[in-house]
């Protein structure tokens, strides 16, 4: 609900058990929305907070904000600096989230995933501690950049260079176990691979999407 809240979505209810806990929660997690949350709180028993979620939070506080509607084609033509982190058929939610999270921090554009996975499923969402809000999270079926050069980091590439990296770059991982499609890798202007210590073949998707765009950030800084 902080992200929600800090980057702009609509709020649909905030209910909670003690005004006084959430006020102290927010002081220490969320003191630029601590007002706001006051304001927007509804309380209820701890016997009602117990059933509307499969599993209440120990917070004592839950909510629903409205998932942000995202036009795709708005998005890929943002002329500003900044790539787009492309998950390829990732399998794992708590996985995908993690990968929201850290391209939030790294100021992406943004997160597209191909498969059947929902990148917004409440697995994911609570692996991204709601950073979903704080920047354009969608599934795609098709894979069409316009002018956005598409960069697959792949182990076979080429030893990975943030100043050879077009700022509005899409940057494609693969799945967790069989990395990236030869089909998305055809279409793929560049392949770049994280240089890694001899005998580590692989590392976790989050960590790969983290590396690359923290050098990326450190060297448009």
């Amino acid at each position: 609900m902080k992200h929600a809240l800090r980057f702009g979505a609509s709020l649909e209810a905030l209910v909670g058990t003690n005004a006084a806990d959430l006020g102290e929660l927010a002081a220490v997690l969320a003191p630029d929305l601590q007002d706001r949350l006051g304001a927007e709180l509804e309380l209820v028993s701890p016997e009602v907070f117990s059933l509307l979620a499969p599993q209440a939070p120990r917070t004592g506080v839950m909510g629903i904000a409205r998932r942000p509607q995202l036009d795709v084609t708005e998005m890929l033509s943002d002329p500003t600096p900044r790539p787009i982190v492309l998950l390829e058929n990732p399998r794992n939610l708590q996985n995908m989230g993690a990968c929201v999270r850290v391209a939030a921090a790294g100021d992406a554009a943004g997160v597209l995933t191909t498969g059947t996975q929902d990148p917004w499923h409440a697995d994911a969402l609570r692996g991204a501690a709601g950073l979903h809000f704080a920047l354009p999270v969608s599934r795609i079926d098709s894979v069409r950049f316009g002018d956005r050069p598409l960069i697959a980091v792949d182990p076979q590439g080429d030893p990975f260079n943030p100043t050879r990296m077009p700022p509005r770059s899409v940057l494609a991982f693969g799945s967790e176990r069989y990395g990236i499609s030869d089909g998305l890798l055809s279409r793929a202007q560049r392949r770049v691979a994280l240089p890694m210590r001899s005998g580590i073949s692989s590392l976790n998707l989050a960590t790969s999407v983290a590396a690359i765009l923290f050098a990326w950030r450190l060297n448009a800084v």
